[in-house]
């Protein structure tokens, strides 16, 4: 659906624009220009962020709380050659153009996204980690009282 005419540039200015109206902001034609395509670009981003993660999770569906790299890499790769076909259909999509550098952000989206879920792995696991410990020496302080 984002591939289509429906969110071409001219859509999207357009909408951007009332909403900007709405809220009784007016800019510049050029910041316009720049926050219209920093706007279209974040949203490149962050679709191809859940895109990953979704990816990541259909190679390794039995533990999805656990990291796998052959997991995380598969669907990296996945996600760069679904960008490439995505950019193709646009170039045949009137009002629309097919970019390499959109390719690069939306494949640099996906590995945001499953970079921010090895972190949030990695973060839980030393959370676990240290309530863990912390429950092993109050174990250990119980017993030396004899408790």
């Amino acid at each position: 659906m984002l591939s289509t005419s429906a969110f071409s540039g001219s859509v999207t200015g357009w909408l951007l624009a009332q909403l900007l109206l709405s809220l009784h902001i007016h800019l510049a034609l050029h910041t316009f220009a720049v926050i219209h395509f920093l706007i279209r670009k974040l949203a490149h981003c962050t679709e191809y962020a859940i895109f990953g993660l979704l990816l990541y999770h259909s190679f390794h569906p039995r533990h999805p709380e656990d990291w796998n790299a052959r997991s995380a890499f598969a669907a990296l790769v996945v996600a760069g050659l679904f960008s490439l076909v995505d950019e193709y259909h646009q170039s045949l999509v009137p009002g629309r153009t097919a970019s390499l550098v959109d390719c690069g952000i939306d494949t640099a989206g996906a590995l945001l996204g499953i970079v921010l879920f090895y972190a949030g792995t990695r973060l839980h696991a030393s959370d676990s980690n240290m309530a863990a410990a912390k429950e092993s020496k109050e174990e250990m302080r119980k017993g030396a009282r004899g408790e």
